[in-house]
Formats: C-alpha cells, sequence, structure tokens
C-alpha cells in the first residue's frame, strides 16, 4: 500500500537518497531517457520548504521515500535563477484568459519517482494530494521541463492534462514552460 502525505524533516534523508538517484547531473546519456530532476535541494531547503507545507512524499509498505513533490511560492523558488528568469516572462505569459502573476501562481515542482515505481499511477496521486493543499491559495500552477525530458513532459501533458504555454532557453538548454488549472482534479 503506498501512502501519500506532506512531508516532514524525517522524510529528508530519503528525498535526498532519492533526488541523488535522479539528478541530471548524476546521470548518463543512456539513465537520462527515463526521465531526471535538475534542480538539487540542500538538506536546509528541504527543511524550509516543509516548514512551509509545500513538500509531499509517497512512502511504499516499508516506509520508504519513493517519490517526492515540490511546490511552493515564487519567494521560496527565487534563490534559483531560472526561476527569476520564468517570472520575467510573465507578462506575456496568460493562461484560460488569466494573466500569470507572482500572487496567482506557484511553482510546482520538481517531481521525482523512484523507477521501478512509474508507470502505475502514483504522479496522479501525489499530484493529487499536493494539488488539494495548493488549490486553497492559487488558481494556477507553473513549471518548467527540460525538453529533452520526453517522460516528464509526457506525463505532465497527458496523464495530469498540463499545457505548454512558453519555451525559453535557459544555460544553453530548452525548456518547456506549463500550466495547470488547479480546480481540475487528476483522479478519475
Amino acid at each position: 500500500m503506498i501512502n501519500t502525505r506532506k512531508a516532514t524533516n524525517n522524510d529528508i534523508d530519503g528525498i535526498l537518497s532519492l533526488q541523488e538517484k535522479n539528478l541530471f547531473a548524476n546521470l548518463n546519456e543512456n539513465e537520462l531517457k527515463n526521465g531526471f530532476v535538475t534542480t538539487p535541494f540542500a538538506a536546509s531547503q528541504i527543511e524550509e520548504i516543509i516548514k512551509q507545507n509545500g513538500l509531499f512524499v509517497a512512502e511504499n509498505e516499508e516506509n520508504k521515500i519513493i517519490a517526492y513533490v515540490f511546490a511552493g511560492s515564487w519567494k521560496y523558488f527565487e534563490q534559483w535563477e531560472i526561476f527569476n528568469f520564468m517570472v520575467s516572462r510573465f507578462a506575456k505569459l496568460s493562461f484560460k484568459g488569466h494573466k500569470i502573476t507572482k500572487e496567482n501562481s506557484f511553482q510546482y515542482g520538481p517531481v521525482c519517482i523512484d523507477k521501478i515505481y512509474r508507470g502505475h499511477g502514483l504522479l496522479n496521486l501525489i499530484f493529487e494530494e499536493m494539488r488539494i493543499e495548493f488549490f486553497k491559495k492559487y488558481p494556477i500552477s507553473i513549471t518548467f521541463i527540460n525538453k529533452i525530458n520526453a517522460i516528464s513532459e509526457n506525463a505532465h501533458t497527458k496523464k495530469l492534462g498540463w499545457k505548454i504555454i512558453d519555451e525559453f532557453v535557459f544555460n544553453n538548454n530548452i525548456y518547456l514552460e506549463l500550466a495547470f488549472d488547479m480546480k481540475n482534479s487528476v483522479l478519475k
């Protein structure tokens, strides 16, 4: 039985371990085809997002962390330059007729699922856990996906219903920027 919930400080080691196994910088070209996470988080950054109720985990029967998803305000994510660059592009972006702002949206991701649990509906479960919490404050969620991460793009656009609203280049990588209407449940 898989359990999804808000993360606690007791989960930090498990989150860091899962991150390490799936971080772009730690994978070879073949491994990258199975998906990856781009942004590395230190333990102190994880502690901070936990305080803000912005980290969600899934654990298996042995209480091992098998997935996580970050979600937070643009204030939290401004410590990484890519997010500031994304925010700088908001003036020209809209979603479902609404201008995107720092006040009506938040950053979702990264999301990471252990390889052996991918493709079994876990993304929908952990995303829904986050969606219910963040819909209380924000009508729109924003994220980015490295264009070479076709697994993540497909999972988000096909399984969850995210819409691509922008494409940009940052640090010589091409990224897709996506938006999600937070009133839409992803559980069918």
